[in-house]
C-alpha cells in the first residue's frame, strides 16, 4: 500500500455497518437502464465491477416517481419491476463485499413536461415556487429546450409520501440504506433555498421553514430504515441548477439545516465542495463548507465530494475533516479506483465525454460503451 493513502484504507464503522475502506462511489446518472427505467445487465456489471473496491457505493440517482423526471433512462424505483432490478444489483454488490446507499432523487422544478415519463404521470412539472431555473438544454427533447415554469405544490406532504415509499422499496430492494439528494438544485435544494421557494406558508419564508421539507423527508425515511440508515447530499456552495443565496443567508440556511439534520442522528452527511465547472450561471457563494459546517455536525459522520485527487482525499481525512471521500468521475473512468489508490496505480483512463450519458433511446448493448468498457489496472506483482 502506498503510504500517503493509508488513511483512506482504514474501515470506519457506519452504525451497525463496516465500511472496508474510505473511498467512496458518488452518485452518478449514466443513462443506461433502457430500454425503460428499469436497472437492466448492464447496469449490473457497472456496479459490481466497482463493488469489487469500493468501500461504499451511492446508486446514481434513483427516481422516487415518474412525476419528477428529467432523464431518459435513468432508473427509478417506484414499482415491483424497478425494485426486482435493483435487487439483483445489490446482491451482486454485497457479495463482492461492499455497501450500498440508494440515493433517493426528485428533480422538482429541473423536470420537463415533455420528458417521457413526466408525459406518463398525467401530472405537472413541481417545485416549491412557480420560479424557472435559468439556463439548461433537453437535449434529448426536439429542440433542445431549456427549464420551464413549475406549478407550485399546493401539499408537500404529498411529495414527502413518495420518499417514504420510495424508501419502503428501497428497502424491499436489499439497500442497505438510503441518501437523500439534497444537493445540485433539486426538490430539497429547492425548499431550502430562498431563491427558488418564495412561499408564504409554513414552508417558506424563514430559515427554519425553509429547511421543513428536508427535515420532514429525513424524518420519513428514518421512520423505514432507522436513523443509521439514512444520510443527505448537500451542496451549500450551490450554483449547479440555478442555486445560490447571498454568503451570509448560506451559511444561516445552510448551518441551521445540517445542525437540525444531525441532531436527528443520521449516518452521515455528506458536503459538496464549490466547483467553478458546475456553476455555469454563475450563481454559487464559494466558500470552504468543510470548514464552514463541519464543526457543526456532532454525531453524524462527516463525508466529502467534489474534485478531490486520491493525495487529497488522503489528506482530508489525515487532518480528520472527514471520514471518507466521494469520487465521481475516476469512478468512471477507473472501475477499480479504490485498488488503484492503494496501490499507486496511475489514473489514466481518460473519460470519453461522447458516451457519458449513453446514447438516447439506443439499445442495450451500445449502452456498454464509455461504462462498463474502461480497463482496470494490472496487479500481477502483488502475487509476488
Amino acid at each position: 500500500m502506498q503510504s500517503t493513502a493509508a488513511s483512506l484504507f482504514q474501515p470506519v464503522q457506519l452504525g451497525s455497518l463496516t465500511l472496508r475502506n474510505r473511498v467512496f462511489m458518488s452518485a452518478l446518472t449514466r443513462n443506461r437502464s433502457v430500454p425503460t427505467n428499469v436497472p437492466n445487465s448492464v447496469n449490473l456489471e457497472h456496479y459490481q465491477q466497482r463493488a469489487k473496491s469500493a468501500g461504499l457505493i451511492v446508486s446514481e440517482g434513483v427516481l422516487i416517481t415518474r412525476q419528477g423526471s428529467e432523464w431518459p433512462h435513468a432508473p427509478g424505483i417506484w414499482n415491483q419491476e424497478q425494485i426486482s432490478g435493483w435487487k439483483k444489483i445489490t446482491d451482486v454488490v454485497h457479495k463482492e463485499g461492499s455497501t450500498i446507499f440508494a440515493q433517493l432523487w426528485h428533480l422538482g422544478r429541473i423536470s420537463h413536461p415533455e420528458a417521457p415519463e413526466q408525459i406518463a404521470s398525467g401530472q405537472p412539472v413541481y417545485a416549491p415556487s412557480a420560479i424557472s431555473a435559468q439556463g439548461g438544454k433537453f437535449r434529448f427533447l426536439p429542440g433542445a429546450p431549456g427549464y420551464v415554469t413549475p406549478t407550485a405544490i399546493d401539499d408537500p406532504t404529498v411529495l414527502l409520501d413518495l420518499f417514504e415509499q420510495a424508501a419502503i422499496n428501497a428497502k424491499q430492494a436489499g439497500f442497505d440504506g438510503v441518501e437523500l439528494h439534497g444537493a445540485n438544485g433539486y426538490l430539497i435544494h429547492q425548499f431550502l433555498d430562498s431563491t427558488s421557494n418564495k412561499r408564504t406558508d409554513n414552508w417558506g419564508g424563514s430559515v427554519a421553514n425553509r429547511s421543513r421539507f428536508g427535515l420532514l423527508a429525513l424524518e420519513r425515511v428514518i421512520k423505514v430504515f432507522g436513523k443509521d440508515r439514512v444520510a443527505i447530499k448537500l451542496n451549500p456552495a450551490g450554483g449547479y441548477n440555478d442555486m445560490g443565496m447571498p454568503l451570509e443567508e448560506t451559511i444561516e440556511t445552510f448551518s441551521y439545516f445540517i445542525t437540525e439534520a444531525d441532531k436527528l442522528g443520521i449516518a452521515y452527511i455528506t458536503l459538496v465542495r464549490y466547483l467553478d465547472a458546475f456553476d455555469p450561471v454563475k450563481r454559487g457563494t464559494p466558500h470552504d463548507v468543510l470548514d464552514t459546517y463541519g464543526h457543526l455536525i456532532k454525531n453524524a459522520h462527516v463525508f466529502a465530494n467534489g474534485g478531490f485527487t486520491g493525495e487529497e482525499a488522503a489528506a482530508t481525512i489525515k487532518a480528520g475533516k472527514a471520514s471518507g471521500i466521494f469520487f465521481g468521475i475516476p469512478w468512471i473512468t477507473h472501475p477499480d479506483l479504490a485498488k488503484r489508490l492503494q496501490y499507486g496505480k496511475p489514473l489514466d483512463n481518460q473519460v470519453d465525454f461522447a458516451t457519458l450519458y449513453g446514447v438516447y433511446y439506443g439499445s442495450e448493448e451500445e449502452q456498454r460503451k464509455g461504462y462498463v468498457d474502461y480497463p482496470a489496472a494490472q496487479y500481477e506483482e502483488l502475487a509476488n
